[in-house]
């Protein structure tokens, strides 16, 4: 018989949950159970009354100070408020657990639950408590740093590409059209916008919310430093491409500028940069799915290329004909 390497695995739940009991001093009672594989792997810790969840990072995916960052980020904003799943440390204050995989090194980390539902299709009530949210987590973290990835034109789009490029012919009119984005952004686009400590990835499946309209943030994994504006501009494109009814789009994008603008005030600069940030972000995450060809590879094909792109040509078409703004604010 032949052993053979492996590259990726999916670890046991109930081992896990065994693990969890004795480090972070669980009764009995607590079930473990797999609830997505994916970038990373989540698992649900619960018993009768109480519920965490456990993350799993890929191998070699993120190194232990970058998850500390992203750790250290979220107790900042915890302590100022916001409500984000924190970090649960272990029955030695430890947060980061080290766990041996066939593949090599895994990190684990126990987070509070966030209660609530995902929901898709939001109210406009919603989209204004999301904007507002938003805002005080920039203000909280307004000119700070922290030492992760800094999120510029080499990082989103330049990087992506040559993800791309190992999976796709350059000559292809999709791969074309990412190369040309590249040409049209600058590092120089952003000068003038707010910087700071930005999620990456806030739009609803990111998002808890209760029915006493609670939201909790979660999954900071792509947490990095840059233009707020990308925060910003990847809810309005992941709005767009939920709602079919570009009218009901408009709205509630309105809605959410509005709850962003009352605590973070946006300048006409900044609204003008969502069309191109949106843009960006779309294309670095191609590149991650491009990267991470072990999770993405059941639909990364040209087929699902020319889909891809084609929800940035939409968005990029709508931009065109219709001016981002405030109309309901004096900027």
């Amino acid at each position: 018989m032949t052993t053979l390497p492996v590259i990726a695995s999916t670890l046991s739940a109930t081992a896990l949950g065994e693990f969890a009991k004795e480090h972070y001093g669980l009764h009995k009672n607590f079930n473990c159970k797999l609830f997505r594989t994916g970038m990373n792997h989540t698992y649900f810790l619960s018993d009768n009354e109480s519920k965490y969840v456990l993350r799993v990072y890929s191998h070699n995916w993120r190194s232990d100070s970058e998850i500390n960052e992203e750790l250290t980020f979220l107790n900042l904003l915890n302590e100022n408020h916001l409500s984000v799943s924190i970090p649960i440390p272990d029955k030695n204050g430890t947060l980061i657990q080290e766990i041996k995989a066939p593949e090599g090194m895994r990190y684990a980390v126990l987070f509070s639950f966030a209660k609530g539902d995902k929901i898709r299709f939001m109210n406009e009530e919603t989209c204004y408590a999301i904007g507002s949210l938003m805002a005080n987590l920039h203000k909280t973290t307004l000119n700070n740093t922290i030492n992760r990835i800094t999120y510029n034109k080499k990082s989103l789009i330049e990087l992506p590409y040559q993800y791309l490029k190992q999976h796709f012919s350059e000559r292809l009119p999709e791969m074309e059209y990412i190369k040309n984005i590249g040409t049209s952004f600058t590092n120089k686009d952003f000068e003038n916008s707010k910087k700071g400590i930005v999620h990456l990835d806030i739009w609803y499946d990111n998002m808890a919310i209760t029915k006493t309209k609670e939201i909790t943030i979660f999954d900071f994994d792509f947490c990095g430093n840059g233009s707020q504006i990308l925060d910003i501009a990847y809810f309005c494109n992941q709005l767009f491409n939920i709602e079919s009814d570009k009218k009901l789009y408009e709205t509630k994008m309105q809605h959410f500028l509005e709850g962003y603008h009352k605590t973070n005030p946006l300048s006409n600069n900044e609204l003008t940069l969502i069309p191109k940030a949106g843009l960006a972000i779309f294309v670095f995450y191609l590149g991650v799915q491009s990267q991470r060809f072990d999770w993405s590879n059941i639909f990364l094909t040209e087929n699902y290329l020319k889909m891809y792109t084609n929800r940035m040509k939409s968005w990029t078409a709508y931009n065109d004909s219709n001016k981002i703004g405030l109309k309901n604010s004096q900027i």
